[in-house]
């Protein structure tokens, strides 16, 4: 029932005026019977008082024999009516996501979260703010900004790091105290190879009724057209991104890499007095703490742009709680879902042409170096590297500085 009144809604309402919308829900609600006007308004989004007065519209007519009466009817001009409170208090959402920041979890395919706070108690802290504002205001905010209510979910590995909340915090405070000093935070990882070719891809798309995009029956590597390995790059505090789609292995020299192609094709740009770089990322992978060579690359890079390089790795076992995951990854895979990924070329487009009510700005480009693997990386390379850890956790906390060359 639910779902079935949920489609009927949303086919019907963009043809609606604001009586006829209300009229419709006031019907559905009529039809349902009791409890009908609370089950209404929480399936479609419309007030109860909206639908308590579509009613009582409804009543009126078919007591006068049909059609609308009075001046009820009046329909108020495009625009008209209360201004969102975006509008009139714009500071709210910065604010409301500060609150919410610090305890925030995501699903690296989904953009939904969820957050522990209640709506009231996110209401009051809105109001210590400067903000008037109520729970309900509020619950209408964490729609729009993607969050919804959820159960918990059982997906935590056993034996997960003692010091794992600690290392949270510690991540949080110093990116928090990194951004204060206007420096580049990024958040990197490496997406789910995607095999090249008419493969079918999650998710649905418009097409005209039945005839739905034909692709093939198994999903075997095209020898051909081969596969795509998106790495990304995403800037915190700039709300913009780069993908590197490589075409071989996801190796650390890869990894480095595409950092290296963010900070030239647009870090450098937007943080032209920078002298510090912080990076967040998983603890395994190409860019793993265990990783010897991605450390030698990491001094590379510093080396090469002359920044202090301070890397932050998240516990093991917690890499969807990494923000690219659910900043930019996630917004990738809503813009191509149902599309087979043909080719390179449309990978890069379909990445490039990602954006969010927020105004995410994505730039991609195909890496199509063929990396070698087995690359070793000896006991002396590392006592080479200008490498200092940090005081807390120091294999999953540390600096590499800029080798002084002569």
């Amino acid at each position: 029932m639910e779902t079935k009144l949920k489609e009927r809604y949303e086919r019907i309402s963009p043809f609606l005026d604001e009586r006829t919308k209300r009229l419709f829900v006031a019907n559905e609600a009529i039809a349902l019977g009791f409890g009908g006007i609370t089950d209404v308004s929480r399936i479609t989004g419309v007030t109860r008082p909206t639908i308590t007065r579509g009613i009582a519209e409804l009543s009126t007519d078919v007591e006068s024999g049909g059609g609308p009466t009075g001046n009820d009817d009046r329909i108020r001009n495009p625009g008209g009516g209360r201004k969102l409170i975006t509008q009139t208090d714009p500071t709210i959402v910065a604010d409301l996501t500060g609150i919410l920041e610090p305890i925030t979890r995501g699903d690296p395919e989904s953009p939904l979260l969820w957050t522990s706070k209640s709506l009231r108690n996110l209401a009051d802290e809105l109001r210590k703010k400067g903000h008037k504002t109520s729970h309900v205001t509020v619950g209408t905010l964490l729609k729009d900004m993607g969050f919804s209510l959820q159960a918990d979910y059982k997906n935590l590995e056993p034996g997960q790091h003692p010091d794992r909340n600690e290392q949270f915090e510690y991540i949080y405070a110093t990116t928090r105290k990194t951004q204060s000093k206007g420096l580049p935070v990024i958040s990197v990882d490496t997406k789910k190879r995607e095999l090249v070719g008419e493969f079918k891809n999650n998710g649905r798309e418009w097409h005209p009724k039945g005839a739905p995009t034909v692709v093939d029956t198994h999903d075997f590597e095209d020898k051909e057209l081969g596969h795509a390995i998106p790495f990304g790059v995403y800037d915190l505090s700039a709300n913009n991104g780069w993908v590197s789609v490589g075409i071989t292995k996801d190796i650390s020299q890869f990894a480095a890499n595409s950092v290296r192609s963010w900070w030239e094709e647009m870090g450098k740009d937007t943080y032209p007095n920078a002298t510090e770089l912080q990076i967040t990322a998983d603890s395994g992978g190409s860019n793993g703490y265990r990783r010897r060579l991605w450390k030698v690359e990491l001094q590379r890079l510093a080396d090469e742009t002359g920044l202090v390089i301070h890397m932050l790795h998240f516990p093991p076992g917690t890499s969807k709680w990494n923000r690219i995951e659910h900043r930019m990854f996630s917004q990738i895979s809503k813009n191509w879902r149902g599309r087979p990924l043909v080719s390179l070329e449309v990978i890069v487009s379909l990445i490039a042409a990602t954006t969010t009510q927020q105004g995410i700005a994505i730039r991609c480009a195909v890496d199509d170096r063929d990396y070698e693997t087995g690359l070793k990386v000896t006991d002396e390379d590392m006592e080479g590297l200008s490498l200092q850890p940090d005081e807390y956790h120091g294999e999953w906390n540390y600096q590499i500085f800029p080798r002084k060359t002569y």
